[in-house]
């Protein structure tokens, strides 16, 4: 896995979200580059890697821009690059201002994000940065926190269980997403010391292909296969670690070996009220989505912002303007910060079997 492709340059904080320079954007502010009316496009990656994509960003994207009374069109590429490029071509051919995608790779999102420069389209990168792309701005999270936060997470959570020279395992996140590389940067910055000292030991450490949950699964049986005294797992979504709870339980092992996760899925947030899994990371996506479509509508209304963070795409040797939001680490004690800020329900938190666990929990 690559390795230190991106590094913050500015000190991040919630206030990034009031950096941008807004001039007037009311509902009545119509105007916009060209005199064209402002249109705003939104690719999404899949359905399939995370639930958040749908359920989260299509919903808090939408919500602002019916809000600025813009026009818009948010469509998933469900995991197709292929389609990832007709749909980029369809609407910069609707007239959109401006184009804000989550690439799936780097090459497909360069193509997309460089045509949309040539049709006069402003860009966005949502999420992920697209190495060696032209996005005007990158809205995302401090990625390599959450990583540090997910390696700091389990070794709370091994130090709980009386662990000794604990083996650990790494289920990493798709290859091509420059966030998994980040991630990992995060978590062996904090696991690779404790390897070297012997404290841990290193054991299967594979990436999961475009964060498909199957494939994890049969290669995380594989890793088991291979070391059956695997102790802990840096997982590095909540998806990628159902898939290796489906495995240590067929094997009576769940609830026995902490796993890691991120996203703070209603599955991922069960599995920890369950005990299967120790933490997960919350990333306040309302937070995320709110700076993009304030930046978006901007943009689209012909003016210009400023942000306090860049981040450094070394494939572009370029520095782009960034909005990065702090993550949140969640373990059973603070669910309810989740559930406070609207993320997830209780009603779907707290069914079925989780009712009487969420009660327990202190959950409200």
């Amino acid at each position: 896995m690559r390795k230190g492709l991106l590094f913050a340059t500015a000190a991040m904080s919630a206030a990034l979200l009031t950096t941008l320079t807004a001039c007037g954007s009311s509902g009545s502010d119509t105007g916009s580059a060209g005199g064209r009316k402002p249109k705003i496009g939104v690719i999404l990656p899949d359905s399939k890697s995370s639930v958040r994509w749908e359920t989260a960003d299509r919903t808090y994207l939408a919500a602002a821009f019916k809000a600025a009374g813009v026009d818009y069109d948010i469509q998933n590429a469900e995991g197709d690059k292929q389609a990832f490029q007709t749909i980029a071509d369809q609407m910069i051919t609707s007239g959109v201002n401006v184009l804000v995608i989550v690439n799936l790779d780097s090459g497909t999102g360069k193509a997309v994000l460089d045509k949309a420069k040539a049709q006069g389209v402003a860009t966005i990168d949502y999420d992920r940065l697209t190495l060696g792309g032209s996005a005007q701005y990158y809205v995302s999270f401090d990625n390599t926190q959450v990583g540090k936060l997910q390696g700091q997470g389990l070794t709370k959570c091994l130090a709980d269980t009386g662990a000794k020279n604990p083996v650990v395992a790494e289920l990493n996140g798709s290859p091509t997403d420059n966030n998994a590389t980040l991630f990992a940067n995060g978590y062996n910055s904090v696991l690779d010391p404790l390897y070297a000292s012997g404290e841990y030991t290193k054991g299967p450490n594979q990436s999961v292909p475009d964060w498909d949950n199957a494939q994890a699964q049969t290669i995380f049986e594989q890793m088991y296969t291979s070391r059956p005294n695997v102790a802990g797992v840096l997982a590095a979504n909540d998806g990628l670690a159902n898939s290796a709870i489906a495995v240590l339980r067929k094997n009576h092992r769940n609830g026995q070996v902490p796993i890691t996760g991120q996203d703070a899925t209603v599955q991922g947030l069960q599995n920890i009220l369950a005990g299967d899994q120790c933490m997960t990371v919350y990333k306040a996506v309302k937070k995320e989505a709110d700076a993009a479509s304030a930046l978006a509508v901007e943009l689209a209304a012909g003016k210009k912002s400023q942000t306090t963070a860049t981040v450094n795409d070394p494939t572009g040797k370029r520095d782009v303007p960034a909005v990065l939001l702090a993550p949140e680490a969640i373990t059973k004690s603070n669910i309810q910060d989740v559930i406070t800020d609207g993320y997830v329900t209780k009603a779907q938190l707290c069914t079925g079997e989780y009712e009487a666990l969420c009660t327990k929990a202190g959950i409200k």
